[in-house]
């Protein structure tokens, strides 16, 4: 459960003993610890019944601002007076649902051969990251083939020649004029001034392997992979 946060003084109404009450903390999603904050000017009350809706309050990430449903935090009296603990935050009006996210299914490459399966393997594998109703670009690329979705500009490029630096800055351009966020897929990679200037524009880079599955090349298309979408 983690480490426990520093002690409060908490008086049980029933046979008035003071104890010492360290709340614990709850490991977040994103690993940082969650406590729960103690209202140590409020009185502590003593359960007499059991209600699920009471039993739950929201705990705010001060990390990542995730909000997670907790048990309330409770203290047991040696007078047999189990006491709620007070504390600063609304009690969650539902129960917790556990509802994680379904896993992203494998990515089903196709084999390629030709240039039209370069192009094929790259709109199947925007498809599995989420991107919907994919076409032909408007504005063709110097080089490759241009896709499009909402939100999204991506070029395949198939030819035997590493993209160049040129290429990637114009297929960034035009995705800056369309509002767009921009993904590059080359079959025999890219020159190195290519992925330094990607890094500095923030494009993702990917290649495409003989087996159809791109492969990330930069950070970029490491987040990019790894982004959950709907």
């Amino acid at each position: 459960m983690g480490a426990m946060s520093e002690g409060v003084p908490v008086r049980c109404p029933a046979c008035r003993r003071e104890h010492l009450y360290a709340a614990p903390s709850y490991p977040c999603a994103c690993g940082a610890p969650v406590v729960p904050p103690v209202d140590r000017y409020a009185q502590a009350v003593p359960v007499t019944h059991r209600a699920w809706d009471e039993e739950w309050l929201t705990l705010r990430c001060g990390a990542c601002g995730r909000g997670t449903p907790w048990p309330r935090p409770e203290l047991g009296c040696p007078c047999g007076t189990v006491l709620r603990v007070p504390v600063a935050v609304e009690p969650v009006k539902t129960a917790p649902a556990l509802t994680p996210p379904p896993a992203r299914p494998a990515f089903q490459p196709v084999t390629i051969r030709t240039a039209r399966d370069a192009v094929t393997a790259a709109a199947l594998y925007l498809r599995w990251l989420g991107y919907r109703d994919i076409r032909r670009a408007d504005q063709r690329p110097p080089s490759g083939i241009g896709l499009a979705a909402r939100g999204i500009l991506a070029q395949v490029d198939p030819t035997v020649r590493p993209a160049s630096l040129r290429d990637v800055e114009c297929l960034w351009l035009t995705a800056m004029t369309e509002s767009a966020e921009c993904v590059y897929f080359s079959l025999a990679g890219y020159a190195d001034e290519a992925r330094v200037g990607a890094d500095t524009l923030g494009v993702p880079l990917f290649v495409l392997d003989l087996t159809g599955t791109p492969q990330p090349v930069n950070d970029h298309a490491d987040a990019l992979s790894a982004l959950p979408r709907t």
